[in-house]
Protein backbone atom coordinates (compact mmCIF):
# COMPACT_ATOMS: atom_id res chain seq x y z
CA UNK A 1 0.00 0.00 0.00
CA UNK A 2 1.07 3.61 -0.57
CA UNK A 3 2.21 5.69 2.36
CA UNK A 4 3.56 2.76 4.39
CA UNK A 5 0.15 1.18 5.06
CA UNK A 6 0.05 -2.52 5.70
CA UNK A 7 -1.59 -4.89 3.23
CA UNK A 8 -5.32 -5.26 3.86
CA UNK A 9 -7.00 -8.65 3.83
CA UNK A 10 -10.01 -9.12 1.57
CA UNK A 11 -13.46 -9.39 3.19
CA UNK A 12 -14.95 -12.87 3.39
CA UNK A 13 -18.21 -14.52 4.38
CA UNK A 14 -17.97 -16.16 7.81
CA UNK A 15 -18.90 -19.87 7.78
CA UNK A 16 -22.03 -20.90 9.63
CA UNK A 17 -22.18 -22.93 12.87
CA UNK A 18 -21.38 -26.63 12.79
CA UNK A 19 -23.46 -27.68 15.79
CA UNK A 20 -26.48 -26.91 17.94
CA UNK A 21 -26.88 -27.02 21.73
CA UNK A 22 -30.12 -26.45 23.63
CA UNK A 23 -30.82 -26.69 27.35
CA UNK A 24 -33.84 -27.16 29.57
CA UNK A 25 -34.55 -27.86 33.22
CA UNK A 26 -35.33 -31.25 34.77
CA UNK A 27 -38.41 -30.57 36.86
CA UNK A 28 -40.51 -32.57 39.34
CA UNK A 29 -37.67 -34.87 40.38
CA UNK A 30 -38.20 -37.01 43.47
CA UNK A 31 -35.64 -37.56 46.21
CA UNK A 32 -34.86 -41.00 44.74
CA UNK A 33 -34.29 -39.50 41.29
CA UNK A 34 -31.80 -36.99 42.66
CA UNK A 35 -30.03 -39.68 44.67
CA UNK A 36 -29.63 -41.88 41.60
CA UNK A 37 -28.27 -38.95 39.57
CA UNK A 38 -25.80 -38.11 42.33
CA UNK A 39 -24.54 -41.67 42.60
CA UNK A 40 -24.17 -42.13 38.86
CA UNK A 41 -22.41 -38.76 38.48
CA UNK A 42 -20.02 -39.37 41.36
CA UNK A 43 -19.14 -42.91 40.20
CA UNK A 44 -18.50 -41.91 36.59
CA UNK A 45 -16.68 -38.75 37.73
CA UNK A 46 -14.20 -40.84 39.71
CA UNK A 47 -13.58 -43.00 36.64
CA UNK A 48 -13.10 -39.87 34.50
CA UNK A 49 -10.55 -38.47 36.98
CA UNK A 50 -8.51 -41.66 36.89
CA UNK A 51 -8.68 -41.80 33.09
CA UNK A 52 -7.50 -38.18 32.81
CA UNK A 53 -4.58 -38.95 35.08
CA UNK A 54 -3.60 -41.89 32.88
CA UNK A 55 -3.88 -39.78 29.73
CA UNK A 56 -1.70 -37.00 31.17
CA UNK A 57 0.86 -39.60 32.24
CA UNK A 58 1.13 -40.94 28.67
CA UNK A 59 1.81 -37.47 27.27
CA UNK A 60 3.06 -37.46 23.69
CA UNK A 61 3.51 -41.23 23.76
CA UNK A 62 -0.23 -41.83 23.65
CA UNK A 63 -1.59 -43.74 20.65
CA UNK A 64 -4.67 -45.65 19.54
CA UNK A 65 -3.51 -48.79 21.37
CA UNK A 66 -3.26 -46.91 24.68
CA UNK A 67 -6.70 -45.44 24.08
CA UNK A 68 -8.18 -48.91 23.54
CA UNK A 69 -6.49 -50.15 26.72
CA UNK A 70 -7.98 -47.35 28.80
CA UNK A 71 -11.45 -48.00 27.39
CA UNK A 72 -11.12 -51.75 28.05
CA UNK A 73 -10.26 -51.08 31.69
CA UNK A 74 -13.26 -48.78 32.18
CA UNK A 75 -15.85 -51.03 30.53
CA UNK A 76 -16.35 -53.52 33.46
CA UNK A 77 -16.80 -50.61 35.88
CA UNK A 78 -19.42 -48.82 33.75
CA UNK A 79 -20.42 -49.98 30.25
CA UNK A 80 -18.95 -49.91 26.77
CA UNK A 81 -20.77 -46.71 25.84
CA UNK A 82 -20.02 -44.97 29.15
CA UNK A 83 -16.34 -45.92 28.75
CA UNK A 84 -16.29 -44.52 25.22
CA UNK A 85 -17.82 -41.22 26.37
CA UNK A 86 -15.31 -40.93 29.24
CA UNK A 87 -12.23 -41.61 27.13
CA UNK A 88 -13.40 -39.26 24.39
CA UNK A 89 -14.06 -36.45 26.88
CA UNK A 90 -10.64 -37.06 28.45
CA UNK A 91 -8.92 -36.80 25.08
CA UNK A 92 -10.74 -33.54 24.27
CA UNK A 93 -9.83 -32.07 27.67
CA UNK A 94 -6.16 -32.98 27.22
CA UNK A 95 -6.14 -31.47 23.71
CA UNK A 96 -7.72 -28.26 25.02
CA UNK A 97 -5.09 -27.99 27.75
CA UNK A 98 -2.42 -28.54 25.12
CA UNK A 99 -3.73 -25.67 22.98
CA UNK A 100 -3.93 -23.39 26.02
CA UNK A 101 -0.32 -24.26 26.89
CA UNK A 102 0.75 -23.28 23.37
CA UNK A 103 -1.10 -19.97 23.64
CA UNK A 104 0.56 -19.27 26.98
CA UNK A 105 3.96 -20.14 25.53
CA UNK A 106 3.45 -17.76 22.61
CA UNK A 107 2.39 -15.00 25.00
CA UNK A 108 5.56 -15.44 27.05
CA UNK A 109 7.68 -15.31 23.90
CA UNK A 110 5.98 -12.08 22.79
CA UNK A 111 6.54 -10.56 26.24
CA UNK A 112 10.23 -11.47 26.26
CA UNK A 113 10.73 -10.00 22.77
CA UNK A 114 9.01 -6.76 23.75
CA UNK A 115 11.04 -6.41 26.94
CA UNK A 116 14.31 -6.98 25.12
CA UNK A 117 13.33 -4.42 22.48
CA UNK A 118 12.42 -1.70 24.97
CA UNK A 119 15.41 -2.37 27.23
CA UNK A 120 17.75 -1.94 24.26
CA UNK A 121 16.45 1.59 23.61
CA UNK A 122 17.74 4.67 25.48
CA UNK A 123 15.76 5.77 28.51
CA UNK A 124 13.11 8.32 27.55
CA UNK A 125 13.19 7.66 23.82
CA UNK A 126 9.84 8.27 22.16
CA UNK A 127 8.03 5.46 20.46
CA UNK A 128 6.12 5.31 17.19
CA UNK A 129 2.70 4.09 16.19
CA UNK A 130 4.04 0.66 15.36
CA UNK A 131 6.42 0.06 18.26
CA UNK A 132 6.75 1.49 21.79
CA UNK A 133 9.80 3.46 22.81
CA UNK A 134 12.16 3.21 25.73
CA UNK A 135 11.14 3.31 29.37
CA UNK A 136 10.40 6.63 31.04
CA UNK A 137 12.93 6.44 33.87
CA UNK A 138 15.95 4.53 35.04
CA UNK A 139 13.92 3.05 37.85
CA UNK A 140 11.35 1.60 35.46
CA UNK A 141 14.15 0.28 33.25
CA UNK A 142 15.64 -1.56 36.24
CA UNK A 143 12.27 -3.06 37.24
CA UNK A 144 11.64 -4.27 33.69
CA UNK A 145 15.12 -5.80 33.52
CA UNK A 146 14.27 -7.88 36.58
CA UNK A 147 10.94 -8.87 35.07
CA UNK A 148 12.74 -9.98 31.91
CA UNK A 149 14.71 -12.51 33.95
CA UNK A 150 11.51 -13.79 35.56
CA UNK A 151 9.80 -14.24 32.20
CA UNK A 152 12.84 -15.95 30.72
CA UNK A 153 12.84 -18.51 33.55
CA UNK A 154 9.10 -19.03 33.17
CA UNK A 155 9.48 -19.38 29.41
CA UNK A 156 12.17 -22.02 29.85
CA UNK A 157 9.90 -24.07 32.14
CA UNK A 158 6.92 -23.80 29.81
CA UNK A 159 9.00 -24.71 26.76
CA UNK A 160 10.38 -27.78 28.54
CA UNK A 161 6.84 -28.83 29.57
CA UNK A 162 5.61 -28.34 26.01
CA UNK A 163 8.39 -30.44 24.52
CA UNK A 164 7.77 -33.18 27.11
CA UNK A 165 4.00 -33.15 26.51
CA UNK A 166 3.06 -32.21 30.09
CA UNK A 167 -0.20 -30.32 30.61
CA UNK A 168 -1.84 -28.88 33.73
CA UNK A 169 -5.51 -29.84 34.04
CA UNK A 170 -7.90 -29.57 37.00
CA UNK A 171 -11.20 -31.44 36.76
CA UNK A 172 -13.75 -29.03 38.12
CA UNK A 173 -11.79 -25.91 37.20
CA UNK A 174 -8.71 -24.16 38.56
CA UNK A 175 -10.73 -21.15 39.67
CA UNK A 176 -13.06 -23.25 41.80
CA UNK A 177 -10.11 -25.16 43.25
CA UNK A 178 -8.38 -21.93 44.32
CA UNK A 179 -11.63 -20.61 45.75
CA UNK A 180 -11.28 -23.18 48.55
CA UNK A 181 -8.60 -20.97 50.14
CA UNK A 182 -10.68 -17.77 49.80
CA UNK A 183 -14.09 -18.75 51.11
CA UNK A 184 -14.77 -15.49 53.02
CA UNK A 185 -14.03 -13.40 49.94
CA UNK A 186 -16.27 -15.68 47.83
CA UNK A 187 -19.01 -15.52 50.50
CA UNK A 188 -19.22 -19.30 50.66
CA UNK A 189 -19.16 -21.80 53.47
CA UNK A 190 -17.09 -24.93 53.29
CA UNK A 191 -20.21 -27.06 52.75
CA UNK A 192 -21.37 -24.84 49.89
CA UNK A 193 -17.97 -24.94 48.24
CA UNK A 194 -17.82 -28.71 48.65
CA UNK A 195 -21.22 -29.10 46.96
CA UNK A 196 -20.07 -27.00 43.99
CA UNK A 197 -16.77 -28.85 43.76
CA UNK A 198 -18.36 -32.28 43.71
CA UNK A 199 -21.03 -31.24 41.20
CA UNK A 200 -18.37 -29.81 38.86
CA UNK A 201 -16.44 -33.12 38.92
CA UNK A 202 -19.42 -35.38 38.21
CA UNK A 203 -19.69 -37.02 34.81
CA UNK A 204 -23.15 -37.42 33.25
CA UNK A 205 -22.48 -37.12 29.53
CA UNK A 206 -23.41 -39.55 26.76
CA UNK A 207 -22.58 -39.40 23.07
CA UNK A 208 -25.30 -39.90 20.48
CA UNK A 209 -25.52 -42.79 18.06
CA UNK A 210 -27.56 -42.76 14.86
CA UNK A 211 -29.83 -45.74 14.31
CA UNK A 212 -30.42 -46.39 18.01
CA UNK A 213 -33.74 -45.66 19.64
CA UNK A 214 -34.23 -41.87 19.96
CA UNK A 215 -30.60 -41.29 18.89
CA UNK A 216 -28.92 -42.23 22.19
CA UNK A 217 -28.63 -45.56 23.95
CA UNK A 218 -27.17 -44.34 27.25
CA UNK A 219 -29.23 -41.22 28.09
CA UNK A 220 -32.50 -41.56 26.21
CA UNK A 221 -35.22 -38.90 25.95
CA UNK A 222 -38.41 -39.83 24.15
CA UNK A 223 -40.45 -37.33 22.08
CA UNK A 224 -42.92 -36.97 24.94
CA UNK A 225 -40.11 -35.98 27.36
CA UNK A 226 -39.47 -39.22 29.27
CA UNK A 227 -35.83 -39.45 30.46
CA UNK A 228 -34.16 -42.79 31.10
CA UNK A 229 -30.53 -43.55 31.97
CA UNK A 230 -28.52 -46.71 31.45
CA UNK A 231 -26.98 -47.34 34.88
CA UNK A 232 -23.34 -48.42 35.26
CA UNK A 233 -22.70 -52.03 36.26
CA UNK A 234 -22.02 -51.35 40.00
CA UNK A 235 -25.34 -49.43 40.31
CA UNK A 236 -27.70 -51.94 38.69
CA UNK A 237 -29.66 -52.35 41.93
CA UNK A 238 -31.15 -48.86 41.45
CA UNK A 239 -32.81 -49.78 38.15
CA UNK A 240 -36.60 -49.41 37.90
CA UNK A 241 -36.95 -50.41 34.23
CA UNK A 242 -35.79 -53.41 32.12
CA UNK A 243 -32.21 -53.75 30.85
CA UNK A 244 -30.69 -51.95 33.83
CA UNK A 245 -32.27 -48.56 33.12
CA UNK A 246 -33.67 -45.93 35.45
CA UNK A 247 -36.58 -43.74 34.33
CA UNK A 248 -36.89 -40.32 35.94
CA UNK A 249 -40.24 -39.14 37.24
CA UNK A 250 -40.21 -35.70 35.63
CA UNK A 251 -40.64 -34.92 31.95
CA UNK A 252 -38.64 -32.43 29.90
CA UNK A 253 -39.56 -30.13 27.03
CA UNK A 254 -37.19 -28.02 24.91
CA UNK A 255 -38.61 -24.59 24.13
CA UNK A 256 -35.74 -23.38 21.93
CA UNK A 257 -35.44 -25.40 18.68
CA UNK A 258 -37.94 -27.85 20.12
CA UNK A 259 -39.38 -28.87 16.77
CA UNK A 260 -35.93 -29.49 15.32
CA UNK A 261 -35.06 -31.67 18.32
CA UNK A 262 -38.34 -33.61 18.00
CA UNK A 263 -37.67 -34.34 14.33
CA UNK A 264 -34.23 -35.74 15.11
CA UNK A 265 -35.53 -37.89 17.96
CA UNK A 266 -38.35 -39.27 15.82
CA UNK A 267 -35.85 -40.13 13.06
CA UNK A 268 -33.44 -41.83 15.54
CA UNK A 269 -30.63 -39.47 14.62
CA UNK A 270 -27.64 -38.99 16.94
CA UNK A 271 -28.12 -36.57 19.85
CA UNK A 272 -25.64 -36.11 22.72
CA UNK A 273 -26.94 -35.32 26.21
CA UNK A 274 -25.34 -33.86 29.31
CA UNK A 275 -26.98 -33.66 32.75
CA UNK A 276 -25.52 -31.25 35.28
CA UNK A 277 -26.48 -29.89 38.69
CA UNK A 278 -26.50 -26.29 39.94
CA UNK A 279 -26.04 -26.46 43.75
CA UNK A 280 -26.58 -22.71 44.20
CA UNK A 281 -30.11 -22.97 42.80
CA UNK A 282 -30.70 -26.63 43.65
CA UNK A 283 -31.70 -27.32 40.05
CA UNK A 284 -30.93 -30.02 37.48
CA UNK A 285 -30.49 -29.28 33.79
CA UNK A 286 -30.12 -31.37 30.64
CA UNK A 287 -28.35 -30.13 27.49
CA UNK A 288 -28.96 -31.68 24.08
CA UNK A 289 -26.46 -31.14 21.28
CA UNK A 290 -25.96 -32.43 17.78
CA UNK A 291 -23.88 -31.71 14.73
CA UNK A 292 -25.28 -30.10 11.63
CA UNK A 293 -23.79 -29.69 8.18
CA UNK A 294 -22.25 -26.28 7.66
CA UNK A 295 -24.62 -24.17 5.60
CA UNK A 296 -23.57 -23.37 2.05
CA UNK A 297 -21.57 -20.16 2.02
CA UNK A 298 -23.38 -17.39 0.18
CA UNK A 299 -21.25 -15.56 -2.42
CA UNK A 300 -20.10 -12.17 -1.22
CA UNK A 301 -21.75 -10.32 -4.10
CA UNK A 302 -25.10 -12.02 -3.44
CA UNK A 303 -24.92 -11.27 0.28
CA UNK A 304 -24.32 -7.56 -0.40
CA UNK A 305 -26.98 -7.23 -3.09
CA UNK A 306 -29.42 -5.43 -0.77
CA UNK A 307 -26.91 -3.32 1.12
CA UNK A 308 -25.13 -4.05 4.38
CA UNK A 309 -25.15 -3.03 8.03
CA UNK A 310 -21.75 -2.16 9.48
CA UNK A 311 -21.24 -2.99 13.15
CA UNK A 312 -18.50 -1.56 15.34
CA UNK A 313 -18.03 -3.46 18.60
CA UNK A 314 -17.14 -1.52 21.75
CA UNK A 315 -16.81 -2.24 25.44
CA UNK A 316 -20.39 -1.30 26.27
CA UNK A 317 -22.36 -1.13 23.01
CA UNK A 318 -22.61 -2.07 19.35
CA UNK A 319 -22.64 0.87 16.91
CA UNK A 320 -24.43 0.07 13.65
CA UNK A 321 -25.31 1.92 10.46
CA UNK A 322 -27.19 0.82 7.36
CA UNK A 323 -25.52 1.45 3.96
CA UNK A 324 -27.17 1.05 0.57
CA UNK A 325 -25.65 -0.80 -2.38
CA UNK A 326 -23.68 2.31 -3.39
CA UNK A 327 -21.98 2.65 0.00
CA UNK A 328 -24.01 5.62 1.19
CA UNK A 329 -25.25 5.72 4.82
CA UNK A 330 -29.04 5.75 5.01
CA UNK A 331 -31.23 6.65 7.94
CA UNK A 332 -29.74 7.23 11.36
CA UNK A 333 -27.14 5.18 13.25
CA UNK A 334 -28.31 2.71 15.86
CA UNK A 335 -26.73 1.79 19.18
CA UNK A 336 -27.31 -1.49 21.04
CA UNK A 337 -26.01 -1.27 24.59
CA UNK A 338 -25.02 -4.09 26.94
CA UNK A 339 -23.46 -4.43 30.38
CA UNK A 340 -20.58 -6.91 30.65
CA UNK A 341 -20.28 -6.77 34.44
CA UNK A 342 -21.48 -9.46 36.82
CA UNK A 343 -21.63 -13.21 36.37
CA UNK A 344 -20.92 -15.14 33.21
CA UNK A 345 -24.60 -15.91 32.70
CA UNK A 346 -25.47 -12.21 33.02
CA UNK A 347 -22.81 -11.17 30.49
CA UNK A 348 -23.91 -13.83 28.04
CA UNK A 349 -27.56 -12.81 28.39
CA UNK A 350 -26.66 -9.15 27.79
CA UNK A 351 -24.72 -10.07 24.66
CA UNK A 352 -27.53 -12.24 23.29
CA UNK A 353 -30.10 -9.51 23.94
CA UNK A 354 -28.03 -6.91 22.07
CA UNK A 355 -27.48 -9.26 19.12
CA UNK A 356 -31.17 -10.10 19.00
CA UNK A 357 -32.08 -6.42 18.69
CA UNK A 358 -29.40 -5.94 16.03
CA UNK A 359 -30.67 -8.85 13.92
CA UNK A 360 -34.29 -7.77 14.25
CA UNK A 361 -33.33 -4.29 13.05
CA UNK A 362 -31.46 -5.81 10.10
CA UNK A 363 -34.58 -7.72 9.17
CA UNK A 364 -36.70 -4.55 9.23
CA UNK A 365 -34.15 -2.89 6.91
CA UNK A 366 -34.50 -5.80 4.44
CA UNK A 367 -30.76 -6.44 4.69
CA UNK A 368 -29.26 -9.92 4.47
CA UNK A 369 -25.65 -9.07 5.40
CA UNK A 370 -23.92 -7.70 8.50
CA UNK A 371 -20.28 -6.58 8.36
CA UNK A 372 -18.08 -6.93 11.44
CA UNK A 373 -14.36 -6.64 12.10
CA UNK A 374 -12.26 -9.79 12.22
CA UNK A 375 -10.74 -8.78 15.55
CA UNK A 376 -7.93 -10.64 17.28
CA UNK A 377 -6.27 -8.90 20.23
CA UNK A 378 -3.85 -11.74 20.98
CA UNK A 379 -0.80 -9.58 20.31
CA UNK A 380 -2.36 -6.46 21.86
CA UNK A 381 -3.08 -7.84 25.33
CA UNK A 382 0.53 -8.15 26.40
CA UNK A 383 1.43 -6.28 29.55
CA UNK A 384 4.90 -5.54 28.23
CA UNK A 385 3.72 -3.67 25.12
CA UNK A 386 1.40 -1.15 26.74
CA UNK A 387 3.17 -0.92 30.08
CA UNK A 388 1.43 1.50 32.44
CA UNK A 389 -1.71 1.76 30.25
CA UNK A 390 -3.62 -0.55 32.55
CA UNK A 391 -7.08 0.73 31.70
CA UNK A 392 -6.43 0.25 28.00
CA UNK A 393 -5.31 -3.34 28.57
CA UNK A 394 -8.39 -3.99 30.68
CA UNK A 395 -10.57 -2.52 27.92
CA UNK A 396 -9.06 -4.79 25.27
CA UNK A 397 -9.22 -7.86 27.49
CA UNK A 398 -12.86 -7.14 28.32
CA UNK A 399 -14.04 -7.07 24.72
CA UNK A 400 -15.91 -10.36 24.09
CA UNK A 401 -14.57 -10.82 20.57
CA UNK A 402 -14.68 -14.61 20.48
CA UNK A 403 -18.03 -14.93 22.24
CA UNK A 404 -19.63 -12.19 20.12
CA UNK A 405 -18.38 -13.74 16.89
CA UNK A 406 -19.69 -17.20 17.82
CA UNK A 407 -23.04 -15.87 19.04
CA UNK A 408 -23.53 -13.58 16.04
CA UNK A 409 -22.75 -16.30 13.49
CA UNK A 410 -25.09 -18.79 15.17
CA UNK A 411 -28.00 -16.38 15.65
CA UNK A 412 -27.60 -14.82 12.19
CA UNK A 413 -27.61 -18.26 10.55
CA UNK A 414 -30.92 -19.07 12.25
CA UNK A 415 -32.44 -15.86 10.82
CA UNK A 416 -30.96 -16.25 7.33
CA UNK A 417 -28.53 -13.33 7.64
CA UNK A 418 -24.94 -13.52 6.36
CA UNK A 419 -21.99 -12.30 8.42
CA UNK A 420 -19.13 -10.66 6.48
CA UNK A 421 -15.75 -10.30 8.23
CA UNK A 422 -13.42 -7.47 7.21
CA UNK A 423 -9.89 -6.41 8.06
CA UNK A 424 -9.99 -4.10 11.13
CA UNK A 425 -7.03 -1.96 10.06
CA UNK A 426 -7.60 1.82 10.21
CA UNK A 427 -11.42 1.56 10.38
CA UNK A 428 -11.78 3.73 13.50
CA UNK A 429 -9.12 6.23 12.41
CA UNK A 430 -10.30 6.71 8.84
CA UNK A 431 -13.95 6.59 9.84
CA UNK A 432 -13.50 9.48 12.27
CA UNK A 433 -11.32 11.39 9.82
CA UNK A 434 -13.49 11.12 6.72
CA UNK A 435 -17.05 10.34 7.83
CA UNK A 436 -17.69 11.76 11.30
CA UNK A 437 -17.87 15.43 10.30
CA UNK A 438 -19.78 15.03 6.99
CA UNK A 439 -22.44 12.89 8.73
CA UNK A 440 -22.91 15.33 11.62
CA UNK A 441 -25.76 17.80 11.35
CA UNK A 442 -27.77 20.11 13.58
CA UNK A 443 -30.16 17.26 14.42
CA UNK A 444 -27.70 14.37 14.54
CA UNK A 445 -24.44 13.96 16.40
CA UNK A 446 -22.20 11.32 14.86
CA UNK A 447 -19.67 9.62 17.12
CA UNK A 448 -16.39 7.95 16.23
CA UNK A 449 -18.02 4.57 16.66
CA UNK A 450 -20.81 5.43 14.21
CA UNK A 451 -18.24 6.59 11.67
CA UNK A 452 -16.27 3.37 12.22
CA UNK A 453 -19.42 1.36 11.44
CA UNK A 454 -19.66 3.20 8.10
CA UNK A 455 -16.00 2.42 7.39
CA UNK A 456 -16.52 -1.27 8.18
CA UNK A 457 -19.53 -1.53 5.89
CA UNK A 458 -17.80 0.27 3.00
CA UNK A 459 -14.79 -2.04 3.27
CA UNK A 460 -17.11 -5.05 3.13
CA UNK A 461 -18.68 -3.66 -0.05
CA UNK A 462 -15.28 -3.09 -1.65
CA UNK A 463 -15.51 0.70 -1.59
CA UNK A 464 -12.64 2.84 -0.28
CA UNK A 465 -13.04 4.35 3.17
CA UNK A 466 -11.13 7.56 2.66
CA UNK A 467 -12.99 10.28 0.79
CA UNK A 468 -11.23 12.54 -1.73
CA UNK A 469 -10.88 16.25 -0.96
CA UNK A 470 -13.60 18.28 -2.67
CA UNK A 471 -12.54 21.24 -4.89
CA UNK A 472 -13.97 24.76 -4.53
CA UNK A 473 -17.63 25.14 -5.51
CA UNK A 474 -16.72 27.13 -8.66
CA UNK A 475 -14.71 24.20 -9.98
CA UNK A 476 -16.88 21.22 -8.97
CA UNK A 477 -18.21 20.75 -12.49
CA UNK A 478 -15.36 21.95 -14.70
CA UNK A 479 -13.84 20.10 -17.60
CA UNK A 480 -11.28 18.27 -15.46
CA UNK A 481 -13.92 16.19 -13.72
CA UNK A 482 -15.39 16.01 -10.25
CA UNK A 483 -12.70 15.20 -7.72
CA UNK A 484 -15.09 13.51 -5.28
CA UNK A 485 -15.63 10.61 -7.66
CA UNK A 486 -14.75 7.38 -5.79
CA UNK A 487 -12.38 4.82 -7.16
CA UNK A 488 -13.80 1.51 -8.31
CA UNK A 489 -13.48 -1.68 -6.23
CA UNK A 490 -10.87 -3.06 -8.61
CA UNK A 491 -8.72 0.09 -8.75
CA UNK A 492 -5.22 -0.60 -7.38
CA UNK A 493 -4.19 1.48 -4.41
CA UNK A 494 -7.68 2.89 -3.82
CA UNK A 495 -7.08 2.80 -0.04
CA UNK A 496 -3.83 4.73 -0.39
CA UNK A 497 -3.24 8.47 -0.67
CA UNK A 498 -4.21 10.21 -3.92
CA UNK A 499 -1.32 10.87 -6.28
CA UNK A 500 -0.35 14.55 -6.55
CA UNK A 501 -0.51 15.98 -10.05
CA UNK A 502 1.42 19.07 -11.18
CA UNK A 503 -0.40 22.31 -11.81
CA UNK A 504 -2.81 24.51 -9.83
CA UNK A 505 -4.30 23.03 -6.65
CA UNK A 506 -7.80 23.09 -8.15
CA UNK A 507 -6.62 21.32 -11.32
CA UNK A 508 -9.15 23.39 -13.25
CA UNK A 509 -6.44 24.53 -15.72
CA UNK A 510 -4.01 21.99 -17.15
CA UNK A 511 -0.35 22.85 -16.64
CA UNK A 512 1.41 24.73 -19.46
CA UNK A 513 -1.88 25.55 -21.17
CA UNK A 514 -2.30 28.72 -23.27
CA UNK A 515 -5.20 31.10 -22.75
CA UNK A 516 -7.98 30.86 -25.30
CA UNK A 517 -9.53 34.27 -24.62
CA UNK A 518 -8.41 37.69 -23.47
CA UNK A 519 -9.06 39.01 -20.02
CA UNK A 520 -12.31 40.98 -19.88
CA UNK A 521 -12.26 44.58 -18.67
CA UNK A 522 -14.27 45.14 -15.51
CA UNK A 523 -17.40 47.22 -15.85
CA UNK A 524 -16.96 49.04 -12.58
CA UNK A 525 -15.40 52.50 -12.55
CA UNK A 526 -12.93 51.61 -9.86
CA UNK A 527 -11.79 48.58 -11.73
CA UNK A 528 -11.31 50.19 -15.17
CA UNK A 529 -7.69 50.53 -16.13
CA UNK A 530 -6.53 54.04 -17.08
CA UNK A 531 -4.71 54.66 -20.34
CA UNK A 532 -2.79 57.60 -18.83
CA UNK A 533 0.62 57.19 -17.32
CA UNK A 534 1.33 58.91 -14.03
CA UNK A 535 4.59 60.87 -13.88
CA UNK A 536 5.74 62.35 -10.58
CA UNK A 537 6.68 66.07 -10.47
CA UNK A 538 10.28 67.06 -10.03
CA UNK A 539 11.49 68.39 -6.73
CA UNK A 540 11.18 72.14 -6.21
CA UNK A 541 14.41 74.05 -6.35
CA UNK A 542 14.80 76.48 -3.48
CA UNK A 543 17.52 78.88 -2.68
Amino acid sequence: MDGGLRELAAPFVAPGPSGVAIRTRLKRLTAVDEEVLRRVGAHLGALASGDLKARCHDGLGHDAKAWATRKRELTPLSSARWAGAITRATHEQWALARRCALTHLQGLQAGVRMLRHRLALPVGQKGSKRAPGGYRSRREWHAKARRLRVLEDRLARERAAWEAGRVHVVRGGKRLARMRHQLPAAQLTQAQWRARWEAARWFLRADGESGKQYGNETIRISPDGEVSIRLPAPLKQWANAPHGRYVLTGRVAFAHRGQEWTDRVAANRAIAYRIHHDPARARWYVTASWQKPVSQTVPLAAALADGVIGVDMNADHLAAWHLDVHGNPTGSPRRFCYDLSGTTQHRDAQLRHALTRLLNWARTCNVTAIAVEDLDFTAEKTREKHGHRKRFRQLIAGLPTGRLRARLVSMADAMGITVVAVDPAYTSKWGAQHWQKPLTSTTRRTTRHDAAAVAIARRAQGYPIRRRTAPPRTHQSDGCGHRTVQAGPDAPGREGPRRRLPGPRTRSVPPDAERTRATRTPTTVRGVRSEQEWVPDSLLLTD
